[in-house]
């Protein structure tokens, strides 16, 4: 049996047995809970973290062929 198959079967015995108890609600609780928080914290997706970041990218490659254009132009003789 391989190491992911046996934690998603260890995983699933622990749902099982603890989806009847006190812990299952707690769970459930501290859950909400964290959900409520993190909403708070105006967070971004990983998503919109990598498109921000490709963005930026190409930002600064314009800017420095730009700056590289002007620095050619100012030192051209008139």
């Amino acid at each position: 049996m391989e190491k992911t198959a046996f934690l998603d079967e260890l995983q699933a015995k622990l749902e099982s047995l603890l989806a009847n108890t006190p812990a299952a609600d707690l769970q459930r609780n501290l859950k909400a809970l964290l959900a409520q928080q993190f909403a708070r914290l105006d967070l971004v997706t990983r998503e919109e973290f990598d498109t921000q970041a490709k963005v930026l990218a190409r930002t600064r490659e314009k800017l420095e062929a730009l700056e590289a254009r002007l620095a050619e132009l100012e030192n051209k003789p008139r």
